[in-house]
């Protein structure tokens, strides 16, 4: 009775301490040498092996064992019904090898034991439901142990089956992360196509400028600084940067310095602990840490506050910062790609912005031009929508050659951001399949009539003007086309509109009289 009491207490110790290692830990293989530890300490197993089947070999192999050296572990592969190993696996039953003189295989690989006392062994199928995946052996001297042979297989195999379901449940872990990183690739060559230079759009001279630069600078590791009126592309070329580098596969973070006031933006680029301000209830990364391996996008950093632009700087220079609340120094590897609207230069002067971070941002600078200075590029970028709206809304929207000469002649303040959102809205809410003037957007429309009005009163006052001075033609006409541009804001397209002649002429005209155009936008 008092046997029986102490052999129920060691298969529920054992079973307990079995399943408590089985599910500490994912890695199978450091669970099981745990499994077989714990089999040798409760159960005094002089040897043991946990064998799986291998189904390109055919073959079984070791995958965890106790009693021998990690090299003679790789050369245990065992045939499919070849001794006590492969009869288990062969038959799905366990078996017991009372000497294991009797199987002169095994008796020589044991080579520890008292060769005066008997040693016995036992065997049992490991499964994933009613599928035999390989077996669990044991190899003692049955005088020295608790339990009996029948008790060793009772103990055994219920030790077989939490290990058939935690190999159960790797598998399905495995298969899961495979499936992550298949998912994983095919998204960053997704991104990488999305964000390729092929989907920046535009065929003007100074796009291909662009386009040349951006080639360039993507296999390095230098900081660029993109310069622009907001809506001309630049986050757009800052993923083209990332995704064509060498960084492609690692993160890309994006920070807008604008949208947080300066201790929020702090926490935002650098990180917290838990309590280093009112409202940080938890510790928290910050943007480069998250960007540690790739690429931190720095939208509007104009915008950053003096007293931060002093701890990025040092982070630019040093590659090390430490989290809002710590002492504790952080070291990240972050390509730096930042942006800005405004004339910096002006903000340097003034004392708004730090003369040492300009220059430290100012490595490879990429002036984006605003949509009036390409607009060679409109046609092109209303096709490209067109067709990417059109898809979306499952329509055959077409431009009519008259809206188009508006929509070339329209500034576009907003950009290419704004010629995107005008063409969406105008598949969406348009029931024609060819858009006409009258339903182009009122501020297009209403442009178009203002330039109509200027032109015609321009061409009177010229005619007014050009009769009560004697100049010659040449200055007449040099006169009137910086009339033009001044009443245009310096727009060539507009002044050519006003003057009725194509924007080559003026082009031309502008070079011939050696007009130097002013760009009041930077001024």
């Amino acid at each position: 009775m008092i046997v029986e009491v102490d052999t129920k207490v060691l298969e529920l110790t054992t079973i307990y301490e079995v399943s408590k290692v089985l599910t500490s830990t994912l890695d199978l293989k450091k669970s099981l040498d745990s499994v077989m530890n714990i089999l040798d300490k409760f159960l005094d197993m002089k040897y043991g092996t946990v064998v799986f089947y291998n189904q390109d070999t055919r073959e079984l192999y070791t995958f965890v064992a106790l009693g021998i050296v990690e090299e003679e572990r790789r050369l245990r592969i065992y045939k499919v019904g070849e001794g006590i190993i492969g009869k288990v696996y062969k038959t799905g039953s366990p078996m017991i090898l009372p000497d294991i003189k009797d199987e002169l295989e095994l008796s020589k690989q044991i080579k520890l034991f008292d060769q005066n006392q008997r040693i016995s062994s036992i065997c049992v199928p490991i499964k994933t439901g009613d599928k035999v995946v390989g077996a669990l052996g044991v190899v003692f001297y049955p005088g020295k142990v608790s339990f009996s042979m029948e008790g060793g297989v009772r103990i055994l195999t219920m030790v077989a089956s939490l290990i058939g379901q935690a190999v159960e449940l790797s598998r399905m872990v495995d298969k899961e992360k495979k499936t992550l990183i298949e998912e994983k690739i095919r998204l960053q060559r997704e991104l990488k196509v999305r964000h390729s230079l092929e989907n920046v759009v535009g065929q003007s001279n100074r796009m291909k400028e662009i386009y040349e630069t951006v080639h360039r600078v993507a296999a390095t590791k230098a900081t660029v600084f993109l310069r622009g009126e907001s809506g001309t592309g630049k986050e757009l070329i800052a993923r083209a940067i990332h995704y064509n580098s060498r960084r492609a596969q690692g993160p890309f973070i994006k920070v807008n310095c604008t949208a947080l006031p300066e201790t929020l933006l702090e926490s935002e680029l650098f990180g917290h602990e838990k309590g280093s301000f009112t409202g940080a209830t938890n510790e928290r990364k910050g943007r480069f840490e998250l960007a540690d391996g790739g690429t931190l996008f720095l939208d509007e950093i104009g915008d950053i506050p003096v007293s931060t632009q002093t701890k990025l700087l040092r982070v630019l220079q040093e590659k090390k910062f430490e989290r809002l609340g710590s002492s504790k120094t952080i070291s990240v590897d972050v390509r730096i790609i930042a942006a800005t609207n405004q004339d910096l230069e002006r903000a340097v002067t003034q004392g708004s912005f730090r003369e040492d971070l300009y220059y430290r941002l100012n490595v490879i600078p990429i002036f984006l031009p605003p949509l009036r200075e390409r607009k060679e590029d409109i046609p092109v970028l209303v096709e490209y929508f067109l067709k990417k709206f059109n898809e979306e809304n499952k329509k055959r929207t077409r431009i009519s050659d008259e809206a188009m000469e508006l929509m070339l002649e329209y500034p576009w303040p907003g950009n290419v951001r704004q010629l995107e959102n005008c063409i969406e809205r105008l598949v969406i809410m348009t029931d024609e399949e060819i858009v006409e003037v009258d339903v182009l957007p009122y501020e297009i429309r209403a442009f178009n009539r203002v330039v109509d009005n200027q032109s015609t009163s321009f061409q009177q006052e010229i005619k007014i003007k050009n009769s009560s001075l004697p100049k010659t033609v040449e200055e007449i006409e040099k006169q009137r086309i910086i009339e033009a541009l001044q009443r245009c804001g310096w727009v060539k397209s507009r002044a050519a509109t006003l003057l009725e002649i194509s924007p080559r002429q003026i082009g031309y005209k502008i070079t011939k009289f050696g007009i130097k155009i002013r760009k009041p936008w930077r001024e």
